[in-house]
């Protein structure tokens, strides 16, 4: 069975201590969380956030700011004018001015961002305060995004249950959290970036399915040919990968299926990365998968950031927290 990620970062610890900046310091399940992953040794981590609410917070775990965990209220930060001289330097051609600057350091999503970017953290969590359209925005304004990447898109990783069917296997699902509507071109740079995070992340050979209603021409649609558009892109900008589309989703996982309606295909029946052709369907698949199928479901984890920065479900609990503490180390690691 694939290994989560915290048990692969348990068998292969990096070689330099990870630092984990939760902007949301003071909120109960980032504390808990955070407190675990550092009990767990995964990673060192600061809780941003009002000196006072956080130490509450704490207190109210048991616990206290020690070695490995660390407080940074941005009020009162001794980096936070280092952080606003920065920010200005990077958002002026935007029209921001210094004071405007230093209201924005002083946030708790773009301190902890900031602490990345300056290479004092590994990576950064949000999004169980923000909304996931804050905690982007902040992540590519400060941390910015990986050459080359083209886009930012997010996904969430699948693992199945202990008393799951025969056949059913860890997946990467893709995007379930971030852009509605992709292009063509757009859905085959969130297929690319896939490949990539599943190798990292769920440590296997993608095989990728580009989903739709339609299999290999059975329904035709103008939403039809975006996805067998964005497959012979895919097939043309990376002739490596082993992709099939378009599929529907029986024809992409279950083999008797596969081999029936894509006969020959080394994809279909096997998939392990399935695009979705928009949010709509990604969202609700995820949410289907999770909730009746049984699913574990970590993310949204974001991807083609130049250094990583990871979301939360507003629902997310502790457990959710540590986690994605754990991807995001992985992250780290990749780049």
């Amino acid at each position: 069975m694939t290994k989560t990620p915290i048990e692969l970062l348990r068998e292969s610890a990096p070689a330099t201590r990870p630092v984990i900046a939760l902007s949301e310091g003071q909120d109960p399940r980032i504390v808990a969380g955070a407190l675990a992953a550092h009990k767990a040794d995964l990673a060192d981590v600061i809780l941003v956030g009002p000196q006072a609410e956080v130490e509450a917070a704490l207190q109210a775990e048991g616990a206290s700011a020690s070695d490995g965990v660390a407080i940074h209220d941005p009020a009162t930060s001794d980096l936070t004018e280092e952080f606003e001289n920065l920010y200005y330097e990077l958002r002026k051609h935007k029209g921001v001015d210094l004071a405007k600057a230093r209201a924005v350091a002083e946030t708790q999503l773009a301190y902890a961002a900031m602490l990345v970017r300056t290479g004092r953290a590994t990576g950064t969590v949000g999004g169980a305060v923000h909304t996931t359209g804050d905690v982007v925005r902040t992540a590519i304004q400060i941390i910015g995004m990986a050459p080359n990447a083209g886009m930012i898109s997010s996904f969430f990783l699948m693992y199945p249950p202990e008393n799951a069917q025969p056949g059913a296997r860890a997946m990467l699902y893709s995007d379930c959290g971030l852009v509605i509507d992709p292009s063509s071109a757009e859905l085959a740079k969130i297929a690319s970036a896939s490949a990539a995070s599943a190798r990292a992340l769920l440590r296997t050979e993608p095989k990728i399915a580009m989903l739709s209603f339609s299999t290999k021409g059975s329904a035709k649609h103008p939403v039809v040919n975006k996805v067998i558009e964005a497959t012979d892109t895919l097939r043309a900008d990376a002739p490596d990968l082993q992709v099939d589309g378009e599929l529907q989703f029986d024809a992409a996982f279950v083999p008797s299926v596969g081999e029936r309606k894509s006969p020959g295909s080394d994809v279909a029946g096997q998939a392990n990365v399935m695009i979705f052709p928009n949010l709509d369907a990604g969202n609700i698949s995820y949410k289907i998968t999770q909730r009746i199928g049984g699913y574990s479901a970590i993310g949204p984890v974001m991807q083609g950031l130049a250094q990583p920065a990871n979301d939360l479900s507003r629902g997310c609990s502790a457990d959710d927290v540590t986690q994605i503490i754990a991807v995001t180390i992985l992250q780290a690691q990749t780049n």
